[in-house]
């Protein structure tokens, strides 16, 4: 399970030292994509192999089912770690999430987000005042 915030920063090759909690779980291999928030998801190969299973499962005849594929597929890349922690973002994630050298890693759950900070206070901001009320949202009674 990913939790915290964190604020690496990008090096000169767009790498970030992943947080040293999240390693183990992401040595094994990862993948990268555009977030629906302009930010970038990495979650753990199986985690996304899942989540692409059930990108699958709707029906390709839907329009919206064909377009969150595309977005899905096509902006998504696989990387490893190296031995520092080190993983690449591609240039067109780091355009797509505005990325420059200070960027907030944050754990959510599941997965990885990495954000820019002015795009990660924006929604925070925006989220925090809903929260107290999301768990009747979220998990019905």
């Amino acid at each position: 399970m990913f939790l915290g915030t964190y604020t690496p920063k990008l090096d000169e090759k767009g790498r970030i030292i992943l947080p040293a909690r999240f390693r183990e779980e992401l040595t094994a291999g990862l993948v990268l994509a555009r977030n629906q928030e302009r930010s970038i998801v990495i979650w753990p190969r199986a985690v996304f192999e899942a989540e692409a299973l059930r990108a699958l499962e709707g029906p390709s005849t839907l329009q919206k089912v064909r377009d969150y594929q595309r977005m899905l597929a096509a902006g998504a890349t696989e990387e490893t770690p190296d031995k520092q922690g080190r993983i690449t973002i591609p240039p067109p994630l780091r355009q797509w999430a505005g990325l420059e050298r200070d960027v907030v890693v944050i754990g959510a759950l599941n997965r990885v987000e990495v954000w820019s900070p002015e795009g990660w206070e924006a929604y925070s901001a925006a989220q925090e005042e809903a929260f107290a009320g999301m768990n009747e949202i979220v998990f019905p009674q």
